[in-house]
């Protein structure tokens, strides 16, 4: 009997093992690079707005989602021809895969997804704004509506800008909303408070007339210290109005709820200079308004551009910090930590001359420029991005074209010139002296984005790039993803800008480069 009882635990061992062999011979291992990079083509775009791309988690792995919207071609069965489809739709972080598509009667001006606290309970939801009437609650999971706006509540005018976000206003202890519409004629506008659990709105449009002339503004909501709630907008400035103001028109009752209570004493010193509702912040060419979190303060400050300046204002009495002269800014500053002092800098990317383009990192305590280079660019305008690593630096990513180190000092006439080819550049403040090219594309870029792996202390760049066929065709919409680490560990290349003593070698930023932690960014901006 022992050795019967021998063998039959010897024979269970051999078919184990050769289980185990043949699983792992049958059953390949995914390349190493199958979640690292990827590409999703998504067809031939009819033109359209394009809004920023949205990550966020929909489909619960842990890793964030690309949530994007476009305008394609949908065959007419009837006709036999294509006709112009505007679709929304969420991409798998992971592979690139579709998670859920869905049409939408019109072009989008946003998808919103990070933060919302529009469901009871609380799930995670989609905030989609249209370019005229839509507004919709989705299901982040599915992409099936929760709520719809009536468009009737729109009878004169059209969405100006995506929905802001505003606490429970109403008492059902979920947030709610608050949207801008603009008529036919640009000082006709008004708000309108809606409920984020129904979709209704809360009370009648709230309507006023402003002055000012160029780019849309906001509307943002900003908080002081005290806890008031202001709504940041202007046409090429930026003026404000209290929040408790518009909800006692819409509501038509002087009665607030508890957060609408406080009032910012310093702020509405400004109202009795203009004697009107609307309180100015700031005139005069305005391209960008920033809500940053301040480092000395728990009030955020504005940070606002214009084309040839920056200006940092306190958040709790509109003084400013300081003030930098920049001509031809073209983008929105990209907030991150260079220095050592724990102060939010910023990126800053201008027209220096034909066909280059200055970057330069502004020091948020002084306004002062600590950093700055001159980039061959034949790129349209490409934001900046930051992402945040553990050790509470940031690393800031640009593109533009091709970086020849021994050829910078010739004149642009004697350059190589490779057209078309855009190189994907990062700046640590750990090496200053140097940027890392990850990788270059060909095809215009129209949107980027970064993501956080939380899991791996990882972040991955999201691009959306569209090309042409020919000149009489419309381009092809390519989603592409790019894990930072495997590109910066893997197939990047190191661009010095200056010499240095000594010289830096690839081994020491590979180490380096080895050890980083990236996480999400804490702060509002």
């Amino acid at each position: 009997m022992p050795y019967l009882r021998t063998a039959v635990f010897l024979l269970t061992m051999v078919i184990s093992m050769i289980l185990v062999l043949v699983c792992a011979f049958l059953i390949p291992c995914p390349p190493r690079d199958l979640h690292n990079t990827w590409n999703r083509n998504l067809g031939q775009e009819a033109g359209g707005l394009l809004f920023p791309l949205e990550l966020s988690d929909v489909n619960g792995d842990g890793l964030p989602d690309i949530l994007l919207s476009f305008t394609g071609l949908m065959n007419a069965s009837v006709l036999g021809v294509s006709r112009p489809s505007v679709t929304v739709m969420a991409l798998s972080g992971m592979n690139g895969s579709t998670l859920w598509s869905s049409h939408i009667p019109e072009e989008i001006r946003s998808v919103q997804c990070k933060g919302l606290t529009l469901a009871a309970p609380a799930e995670p939801v989609c905030l989609v704004t249209g370019t005229s009437k839509f507004l919709s609650l989705l299901h982040a999971s599915s992409g099936k509506t929760i709520w719809t706006l009536n468009p009737a509540h729109l009878p004169s005018g059209t969405l100006a800008a995506p929905a802001v976000l505003l606490p429970d206003l109403d008492g059902d202890k979920v947030g709610d909303l608050v949207v801008l519409a603009i008529g036919e004629t640009q000082p006709d506008l008004c708000f309108i408070l809606v409920s984020g659990m129904t979709g209704k709105p809360l009370g009648g449009p709230v309507k006023y007339s402003i002055n000012g002339e160029g780019k849309l503004i906001g509307p943002q909501a900003h908080t002081t210290s005290r806890g008031a709630i202001y709504i940041l907008f202007g046409f090429g400035n930026v003026q404000a109005v209290a929040l408790r103001d518009i909800f006692a028109q819409a509501r038509n009752r002087d009665s607030f709820p508890p957060i609408l209570q406080q009032e910012e004493s310093e702020w509405e010193k400004r109202r009795s200079v203009n004697l009107s509702e609307l309180i100015d912040i700031y005139s005069g060419g305005v391209e960008f308004l920033q809500i940053v979190t301040a480092s000395d303060t728990n009030c955020s400050d504005l940070l606002i551009t214009t084309k040839h300046s920056l200006t940092l204002l306190r958040g709790e009495d509109l003084k400013p910090r300081w003030n930098l002269e920049q001509q031809d800014i073209h983008t929105q500053p990209a907030p991150g930590y260079f220095s050592a002092d724990q102060t939010l800098d910023f990126m800053v990317q201008a027209q220096s001359r034909d066909n280059l383009k200055k970057m330069l990192v502004v020091d948020g305590k002084s306004g002062l420029s600590i950093w700055s280079y001159d980039l061959p660019c034949h790129l349209q305008e490409s934001d900046v991005l930051s992402v945040m690593t553990l050790e509470r630096k940031s690393v800031f990513l640009f593109w533009a074209d091709e970086m020849q180190p021994e050829l910078q000092n010739l004149e642009p006439g004697l350059r190589i010139k490779r057209p078309g080819l855009h190189h994907l550049y990062l700046l640590h403040p750990a090496f200053p002296t140097l940027l890392l090219d990850l990788t270059n594309v060909t095809d215009t870029v129209i949107a980027s984005a970064i993501g956080i792996n939380d899991l791996q202390k990882d972040a991955f760049y999201i691009t959306m790039t569209t090309s042409s066929t020919s000149e009489n065709q419309l381009g092809l919409l390519v989603v592409s993803k790019l894990g930072l680490r495997w590109a910066m560990l893997t197939q990047s290349r190191m661009v010095p800008l200056i010499e240095t003593t000594p010289k830096i070698s690839r081994g020491e930023v590979r180490r380096f480069l080895s050890r980083l932690k990236f996480v999400d960014f804490p702060h509002k901006f």
